[in-house]
Formats: C-alpha cells, structure tokens, sequence
C-alpha cells in the first residue's frame, strides 16, 4: 500500500471552482503526475486564445498537462496510460468514458457540489438555493458508468444563508471540496475508506429526491405570478450567472439581488411602482420584490439607486 504522497494522482478539471481542489493537493504534498483539462480556445473580440483555471494553474507549477479534444483519442489513451495514476481526481469535468474513469487500479473519484443522491446533475449549488434548501454540502464518490451515481466515499454538510448567493455557495463550497477531497485521498492511502451504495444512503427512492438540471433560459425568466420566497431564492440561485431576467420598457433587466416586502396589492404580476430615485418594485403574487442589484440591456450592473439616477422611463409607464 503507498503513502498519500507516493499516490500518482491524474487530476481532470477545467474551471475556478477546480483549482481549489488541485491546489489543496499540491499544497499537501500530493504526487500529481498530470493534468488534464480543456483545450485552449478563441474568446473576446480578438479572438485571443484563453487558458483554462486549472491549466493556468498547472502552467504556473510546472505541473504535466495534457489538453485533448476527444477523449477517446487513442494518442490521448496511451497518453494517459504512460503516467501510470494510481488514482484520478475529476473536478467539474466533462463526462468520461468507460476507458478513461475504469483505468487506474485505486479509480477515478469525483467532488460534487451536493449531499448526494440529491441534486445530481450539472447545476448543484443553483438548484439547491432555487429550491430553497437551508443546507447542502459537498461529495467525494467514485465514477461509475451512470452520471452521479457511484458510492459515496466522504460528505460535508454546508448551511445555506437565507440570502446567500449561489456566487457565494460557490466559493465556499470549493474550499469546503477541496479539504474533503485531501482527506479522502488520505483515507484512501491508509485503507480507512467506506464506501456507501447512494441508495443505501438516501432511506427513499432515489427517483424522487430532487435532480439539478442544466440551466437553461427558460429556467431564468421570472414568473412573476409565484410568490416572493421563491423569486428571491430564484434571483440568489442565478446570481450573479447566468442570471434571472425580467423585462423593463422592453429591454431585458437582469436581477443580481433582491428583498421581499409581503402584502396584498391590485397589480397584476410582473407590474412595476418605482420613486424613480430608491426603489424599483415588481407585484407578485403576494407581495413585491424589489430590486436592488440589476443590469439592463446594453448597460452595465450597478445598484438599483444610482440606476434610477440616470434612467428615463417610457413615458406611459409609472
């Protein structure tokens, strides 16, 4: 059996929220062999080529990447099989194929942003806060061929605020993750790991427990027709990306934060009051919310009063 520090570990992420991870291993004395992440790609006006985090990261600690377009590329197999992992780490990654994830002899483990089975799927963190949980937390689990389903290795419990954003959720949610993933790859080394079947862990039908989809569009227009509680845990679960959106004089108005004020009104849903220099409220079904962080279309965010300061509404309008 290795130490932790002679585990050849392969590390697969790509964003921000992954760099916590590689970064906790490395600062532990992990032995990580490689790198792979996303290929490079054109971005902004000039079309300049943009690294991702993690090989940004992996650049800067003269760490082995590897950057393939398909991961079944058999150059990028036998790539992959000259490192020799005892182990790979996935941390927001793309879905692997059978070749890749059953490899190494010790597995492929992944982090996932919820207390497994809940929320499996690619938006965690957002559906967690849109659904209104007072807590989540964090998974260590082993890759097996359905997505999100492999036994549950390590959990952490993480409370939700009642106004935290899933920006927020985000960020200390990867700190969270990455502390956990050390120590399961510690447990891991030492033989100490129990490893738990999600359904054994769930008590219920898995089916049934909630799911945490790719976000779409329609997922961000507020319906101004459902309650305050569940706009203002739509706006945290979106903010500040991709955002919920409304509209305001026909332009597209996306809303970063908001409060709740309860009470009944005559407005239909979606109709808006504003003092045209404090607040701008929208009538839902039992009450309003107001805005307090947005940005409209063509303009850039700022805070709802120094947006009032130079706003001019259509003049048919309140």
């Amino acid at each position: 059996m290795k130490s932790f520090g002679e585990l050849r570990i392969v590390f697969m992420g790509t964003p921000e929220f992954a760099v916590a991870s590689l970064d906790a291993l490395v600062k532990a004395g992990a032995n990580v062999v490689g790198v792979i992440t996303a290929p490079d790609k054109p971005s902004g006006r000039g079309m300049k080529m943009n690294e991702s985090a993690v090989k940004k990261y992996a650049v800067e600690h003269d760490l082995y990447i590897l950057q393939p377009e398909k991961l079944k590329n058999l150059e990028f197999i036998a790539a992959l099989q000259a490192l020799q992992a005892d182990v790979q780490v996935v941390v927001a990654f793309r879905m692997l194929p059978v070749v890749v994830w059953n490899m190494p002899p010790l597995g492929t483990i992944n982090v996932h942003g919820s207390l497994l089975p809940k929320y499996r799927g690619a938006a965690p963190i957002n559906w967690a806060i849109i659904n209104g949980e007072k807590e989540t937390g964090v998974t260590t689990f082993r890759l097996q061929h359905e997505i999100d389903t492999g036994n549950v290795l390590l959990q952490e419990v993480i409370p939700i605020g009642e106004n935290e954003t899933a920006g927020e959720l985000h960020d200390k949610m990867k700190e969270t993750g990455a502390a956990l993933l050390v120590k399961t790859l510690q447990l891991l080394a030492e033989g100490k790991l129990e490893e738990m079947k999600q359904e054994a862990l769930s008590g219920t039908d898995v089916s049934a427990l909630p799911h945490a989809p790719k976000l779409f569009t329609d997922t961000c227009k507020i319906d101004w027709g459902k309650t305050a509680f569940e706009i203002h845990n739509l706006v945290r679960g979106l903010s500040p990306y991709p955002a919920a959106f409304t509209f305001l004089d026909e332009k597209m108005l996306k809303v970063f934060a908001c409060t709740k004020e309860a009470g009944q009104h005559n407005l239909q849903p979606g109709a808006w009051e504003t003092d045209k220099k404090t607040f701008l409220k929208f009538a839902c079904s039992d009450g309003f919310i107001h805005v307090t962080d947005l940005q409209l279309e063509g303009k850039k965010r700022m805070l709802v009063t120094d947006f009032l300061r130079g706003y001019r509404f259509a003049e048919n309008q309140q």
